[in-house]
């Protein structure tokens, strides 16, 4: 797997700057954002996440085996089912878990597991098992974040479901601001460029 990261101190800072963003986001928002439990369209295919976020996920999973063994076994039974039926098709090296780096590598990853759901999913609640260590796609997903496109222009973007028949002023008032000062330090204090999913992140 993924070789094991140490945890930052300042990620707890991270999380806690995002939390306080996304809910800010959503108070400006209302109900134009359809964000619920419940509601799982974000919850489906693979994306490659970075260094920091496979550390809080292991760090969440380390926690969860000394608290609720039982939800950590759960969750290990479905990453593994996971990459048995996709695994053989993961762009990277499927021992260690790092997404390959090369552009044939990452073109297969463009069209690599579009809809499965992500194995921290309890499909019967919709709630995810491992949210209060969820990566940083998972946190930002649905508010407007503002993102470079594929033509680099720098542009506001949210889940579809959300901001129906909204105004693009009213879509600009909601947009949350991201910390990617403090992250970018986080990162280059652990010290790895290497990219991963979810399910290799989850597992021991």
């Amino acid at each position: 797997m993924l070789a094991l990261m140490h945890l930052p101190a300042r990620d707890a800072e991270l999380v806690q700057i995002m939390d306080v963003s996304l809910a800010e986001a959503a108070r400006r928002a209302g109900a134009f954002l359809a964000c619920r439990i419940g509601c799982t369209q974000c919850c489906h295919g693979a994306f490659a996440i970075n260094a920091l976020d496979a550390a809080r996920l292991r760090a969440g999973m380390t926690e969860l085996r000394a608290t609720n063994p039982a939800l950590a076994a759960e969750i290990e039974r479905r990453s593994r089912t996971w990459l048995a039926e996709y695994g053989p098709n993961f762009p990277g090296d499927r021992d260690s878990g790092v997404l390959g780096s090369s552009a044939e590598d990452q073109a297969r990853f463009e069209d690599f597991v579009d809809d499965a759901a992500c194995p921290a999913l309890d499909a019967a609640t919709g709630r995810c098992d491992v949210y209060a260590w969820r990566p940083m796609t998972c946190r930002v997903f649905g508010p407007p974040v503002r993102a470079a496109g594929e033509d680099g222009a720098e542009g506001l973007g949210h889940c579809e479901l959300c901001f129906i028949g909204a105004a693009p002023a009213q879509v600009a008032a909601c947009e949350m601001p991201l910390p990617h000062d403090l992250e970018a330090e986080l990162l280059n204090e652990i010290g790895s460029p290497a990219e991963t999913i979810v399910a290799f992140a989850l597992l021991p």
